[in-house]
């Protein structure tokens, strides 16, 4: 009783901090003190994604967001999800006012962000999003992406921001260049296993699964809701673009070249990768020390999380998250395992990932923002 008089007693708050809206409130704390954001690109799915995130992060502050579609609108006025949200005004790319900024993401489509960089301020760092940087060989990007790279010099400086592999190669770089969705899930299930020398090089086989924010916003056949619904197919058979950018990296790790036999399918979901990977086990190796390796590499990561034996892991548990599940299996065929691996490709395939790599180059704690557990149910 004595507690409760005292509580009516104590002098209430002034009037106009009663009517402080919350936001205000919280936009005031230390903003002077935030790094400055842009995102190039920002009515694309990644995009908006990148604003979802970075609207929950205490040290920074998005200070400009371009869109050539949707210039003199608000973020809101694209995607209504942001109604609640401070207003975030769109321009063109040429009316930012660079002053001030301290990273760039480009969200923009492939084959424009090498044009892009290439004008803008020499000190602002970049994360880009795109395939742009993503392959370290300009004659491999020319070939399966049809076109000559524009800017090879900013190749050679450009970071390969798979976080985990790259940490600290990515905390000094200028230039990030972002994995590709299935890239990531696929390079961090095998890229430790390869290192170990513990499955066969030239004996693996990804089957991968992608709902459809994977193809972007932009309106295409392929993606209308009565192609994609009730049923699945496979797509870019023996041709997507990704095949080079994981063959990349798992060769990196193999210290020889890998040639992967790489098949990704359309799903009728809005996000997630799901990757089942056929791997030949080196003579005395077993399923269960795959796990182990995998285990011991990633124990101290935050993002990735390797479950137990026979537990098998689903998209839907990431989604939304920044996470990446991956399972080890023992196949009916002696001598073969299988690796089981999911992400939501929006987040850790795409800008989860970018923001992951960010707090690594801006020396903030490398999980802020992205935190979350998956959204379930």
């Amino acid at each position: 009783m004595l507690a409760l008089l005292q509580a009516l007693q104590t002098p209430a708050l002034p009037l106009s901090a009663l009517q402080t809206p919350a936001r205000a409130r919280v936009s005031m704390l230390a903003a002077e003190e935030r790094k400055r954001i842009a995102i190039l690109g920002a009515s694309g799915y990644t995009g908006a994604e990148l604003c979802r995130l970075l609207q929950q992060h205490p040290h920074v502050t998005i200070s400009a967001l371009t869109s050539e579609r949707y210039a003199g609108k608000s973020l809101s006025d694209v995607f209504p999800q942001f109604a609640a949200a401070p207003p975030l005004p769109l321009c063109k790319l040429e009316d930012v006012d660079w002053s001030g900024i301290d990273l760039a993401f480009a969200c923009l489509p492939h084959a424009t962000t090498q044009a892009v960089v290439l004008d803008l301020p020499p000190e602002l760092r970049i994360v880009d999003l795109s395939a742009d940087f993503r392959l370290r060989d300009t004659g491999v990007y020319e070939e399966w992406y049809g076109g000559e790279h524009l800017a090879p010099a900013l190749q050679e400086e450009a970071v390969y921001g798979l976080t985990e592999i790259a940490r600290e190669a990515v905390r000094t770089a200028r230039l990030v260049a972002n994995p590709g969705c299935y890239p990531t899930a696929a390079q961090l299930s095998l890229v430790p296993l390869l290192a170990a020398q513990q499955i066969e090089p030239s004996d693996i086989i990804i089957d991968a699964k992608s709902g459809a924010t994977g193809a972007g916003r932009a309106p295409k056949e392929a993606t209308l809701f009565c192609e994609v619904a009730d049923g699945i197919h496979a797509y870019s058979v023996a041709s997507h673009r990704h095949a080079p950018e994981i063959e990349q990296g798992l060769s990196a790790a193999a210290g020889e070249a890998v040639t992967v036999n790489f098949t990704p399918h359309l799903m009728p979901m809005s996000r997630g990768i799901f990757e089942t990977i056929y791997v030949k086990l080196m003579p005395g190796v077993t399923a269960a020390q795959l796990r182990s390796t995998l285990q011991a590499a990633y124990a101290d990561e935050a993002f990735v999380t390797v479950l137990p034996d026979k537990v098998i892991p689903q998209t839907r548990h990431v989604r939304g998250s920044n996470q990446c599940f991956i399972s080890v299996m023992d196949d009916r065929l002696p001598g073969r395992a299988i690796v089981l691996a999911v992400i939501d490709n929006l987040v850790k395939g795409a800008s989860g990932q970018a923001i992951q790599n960010m707090n690594v180059m801006l020396d903030f704690p490398e999980t802020t923002a992205i935190e979350a557990v998956g959204a379930f149910p």
